[in-house]
């Protein structure tokens, strides 16, 4: 272990030796005056080129920041659609893949990648709607990684689930995409161009599960020291073992973890264990040395920042910097390493120059949260102390003098390299004072004044002035942090939605016995009332009841009928499909089946009881137009008709293989025609367009689909305990499945294709049906 420690220390220390000639080369510019005078002759130039844009010339500008589809109008109108769209693409080439913008065949690239962005936006796509879940879908049928992106989907969504309140799981989960689709990105860009389809598409995804494996660091590594859900020893003693992992190349043996994190620190080791071993295994040695070098270097920078407080006040610029020039170069490094392909010098050394640029203006905007939390940056420190030291380097200083830097020494004066961090700089401060108000950035400006007033004017004369240096990621990565939250947020509503609804549902579904009829006559009533109280999910009534409530604006008492035939119908369709004759099921609901219970007769007579009991709650739809409630009976009694079809298609296939087309079928008129008529009766009787119409049908056909594909898989990979039925029926009965036809990997890439073509009905749909969304996804992650 010493001789392992020996040779992690060398690694640190070659980085730093590094960081310190870098550091030290930015000293002499700053001693000499070199960055500013040249500098303001750069920006005066740039200047120029952006006359046409000050913000007063466009009144309402500013409100157009907030519409996707509008700014990318406005630019478009105004002709600066091109620049934008060139602009942002180069940031990714420049700041993820370390190219040299001069470059021919990166020009072509860029080119290539603007021209299809720009049809996309002429087509009047949304920028923001190519990254819905359907849309990664519908790429990655086209790359033939359908396998490993719900792989880590479902990883993905493990993992925010599961974070503690001590997290941002929003930040958590953003942060995680952006890593996977980083190297992504980098797997496109290093494959030849002469690559087959097969060779990209292993690529593609190798990268997936590398991304994932690299990107769970971030939350289960930094977000867990940096967070107090730990106590002191804890951190250190995890700290330690993420030290040894590293240096081993090897998970090492966990701790055993007790109290309230016990659940979370287990799936933390067990996820983390598992990216350790997948990064190792899929390196040749020499790669793999080189990337956890560099894992480990990025580790040991973030621990000697994390344990830097603020109240010592004896850093020197050396002990501030040379941590953060490693830490911002190393972690773009690992990105490009964890492939194992990396092997551009040129590329590296480009990454490594720029990474400080980048971390200066992230420490810039976090500035007021690090701040509050006491964390030392270049800024929090050199805010705290520059009174009493008069030696400490001014970050926003530095940060210029950097800039100076990269265009003139790193990137050789080329004229979009210069476009991009000089609107990267400026766009950044308009993005401080627009958050924090004009008030707070004077305030801290006047903080971080620096002696030349000249350029300083000129950039506050930019920042005040200039529009067109916004950049697409950015306000992606703002549009999905949004998303997120707001997802994050709504699903928790629904959720909670969706349980009161379910237990008011279950209050209404109950008949009381009529004392004074015979015994024997109110035992039917007793049999609907113990299939009724069974741990239903009342799917169906809740979806009707949200569409009738967030849609039509309907009444809870004058909606309620209907809710109760709903399930009325569903669950005598339940006790039909139970029957020996049928599937013979014995587990229904989480408990025993009805004919098991009572008899198959009286079974029968409570399943035709329930129906006509149906009936008569939609005939019982008083606060409506008669004539929308006689056109709801009439769709309810065809659709039960076409049901009893689809239950007897399903027998039919008992001892036949059927195709998929036919379980297709069959499925919409078992499951689909449900969901549907869940739908489609508030909507009839709220009198609604036939093109809406047609949409929720399309919603439901789909949907159900994509559910029964999910209890076809269920079946083979649950049990009666969590599924609340027996499970394996389908092959008892040998029955056609999904999964018998296209095996568990063929069921569920179907399942999720279906699950696309409901997402995209459902877009057509007006915004108010949003909340179906949810119910979507719960059809698809459900594991009951």
């Amino acid at each position: 272990m010493k001789i392992e420690n020996s040779k992690a220390s060398n690694w640190y220390k070659q980085a730093e030796d590094k960081a310190n000639q870098y550091f030290q080369t930015l000293l002499s510019y700053l001693k000499n005056n070199k960055s500013t005078t040249i500098l303001y002759k750069e920006i005066l130039m740039w200047k120029r080129s952006h006359r046409a844009i000050l913000g007063a010339m466009y009144p309402g500008y500013d409100k157009r920041l907030v519409n996707d589809k509008g700014y990318l109008s406005w630019l478009a109108n105004k002709g600066k659609l091109d620049r934008y769209l060139e602009r942002s693409i180069s940031y990714i080439y420049l700041r993820d893949l370390g190219k040299n913008l001069s470059d021919k065949e990166t020009k072509e690239r860029i080119t290539h990648e603007k021209q299809k962005l720009k049809h996309s936006i002429e087509q009047g796509d949304s920028i923001i709607d190519q990254f819905r879940l359907s849309a990664i879908y519908r790429w990655a049928q086209k790359e033939a990684v359908e396998e490993a992106l719900i792989w880590v989907w479902n990883k993905v969504n493990t993992i925010t689930d599961a974070l503690p309140k001590a997290f941002d799981a929003a930040h958590a989960k953003r942060k995680l995409i952006k890593t996977i689709a980083g190297v992504v990105m980098q797997a496109l860009d290093d494959l030849p161009n002469d690559s087959t389809k097969g060779e990209r598409t292993k690529q593609v995804d190798k990268a997936i599960r590398l991304g994932y494996a690299y990107g769970i660091t971030y939350p289960f590594i930094d977000d867990l020291l940096d967070s107090d859900l730990l106590s002191s020893s804890e951190q250190e003693t995890f700290s330690m073992m993420i030290e040894t992992a590293i240096i081993n190349q090897a998970a090492p043996r966990w701790t055993k973890w007790q109290g309230n994190n016990q659940q979370f620190m287990e799936l933390v080791q067990h996820e983390l264990s598992a990216a350790i071993a997948s990064i190792a295994e899929k390196h040749q040695k020499e790669t793999k040395d080189q990337f956890f070098e560099q894992a480990y270097v990025f580790f040991k920078s973030q621990e000697l920042d994390r344990a830097k407080t603020l109240q010592n006040t004896e850093y020197t610029n050396e002990a501030i910097y040379l941590p953060v020039i490693v830490k911002s170069a190393s972690s773009r490094l690992i990105v490009r390493g964890v492939l194992g392909n990396a092997k551009d010098h040129s590329s590296n050394e480009r990454m490594f120059y720029y990474g400080i640029y980048n971390q200066l203006s992230d420490d810039f905007a976090d500035l007021f949260d690090d701040m509050e939390a006491g964390a030392v940056t270049p800024y929090t420190y050199y805010l705290t102390y520059k009174d009493q030291r008069p030696d400490l380097i001014n970050p926003f200083e530095l940060y210029w003098t950097v800039i100076t830097y990269l265009i003139h020494h790193v990137y050789q004066a080329d004229e979009q390299a210069k476009e991009v961090i000089l609107a990267r700089a400026i766009n950044g401060l308009r993005r401080f004072k627009a958050k924090h108000g004009k008030k707070k950035y004077q305030q801290i400006m006047h903080e971080l004044k620096f002696g030349d007033n000249k350029l300083q004017r000129l950039i506050q004369q930019m920042v005040e002035k200039a529009t067109d240096v916004d950049f697409l990621d950015k306000r992606l990565r703002d549009d999905m942090s949004q998303s997120f939250r707001q997802e994050q947020q709504e699903k928790a509503d629904i959720t909670r939605e969706i349980k009161r609804l379910r237990q008011e549902i279950n209050e209404l579904l109950y008949f009381s016995n009529n004392k004074q009829v015979n015994d024997s006559a109110e035992k039917i009533t007793d049999a609907a009332n113990y299939s009724l109280q069974g741990s239903g999910k009342r799917l169906r009534p809740i979806m009707s009841w949200m569409v009738a409530e967030k849609v039509y604006h309907f009444d809870k008492d004058a909606i309620t009928p209907l809710l109760k035939s709903l399930e009325l119908m569903h669950t005598a369709s339940l006790i039909f499909d139970d029957l020996p004759a049928q599937d013979n099921a014995t587990i229904r609901r989480g408990r025993p089946t009805l004919h098991e219970v009572y008899n198959t007769a009286l079974a029968e007579l409570t399943g035709l009881f329930l129906t006509q009991q149906a009936t008569y709650e939609q005939a019982s739809l008083k606060k409506f137009d008669p004539e929308k409630v006689l056109e709801l009976i009439r769709y309810a009694s065809h659709i039960t008709a076409e049901m009893c079809k689809g239950q007897a298609m399903d027998l039919a296939s008992k001892e036949t293989e059927q195709t998929v087309a036919q379980l297709e079928t069959m499925c919409y008129y078992k499951t689909g025609m449900g969901f549907e008529a869940s739908l489609l009766m508030p909507a009839i009787l709220a009198g609604i367009n036939t093109n809406e119409k047609q949409q929720l049908i399309d919603f439901a056909y789909h949907a159900g689909i994509a559910f029964q594909m999910k209890d076809d898989l269920l079946d083979v990979e649950g049990d009666a305990t969590t599924l609340g039925k027996s499970s394996g029926m389908d092959q008892v009965n040998n029955r056609s499945t999904f999964v018998s036809l296209l095996g568990k990997t063929g069921a569920r890439k179907k399942m999720w294709e279906h699950y696309c073509d409901a997402e995209e009905a459902l877009m057509q749909l007006p915004e108010a049906y949003h909340f179906l969304h949810y119910i979507l996804l719960y059809l698809i992650k459900r594991v009951n």
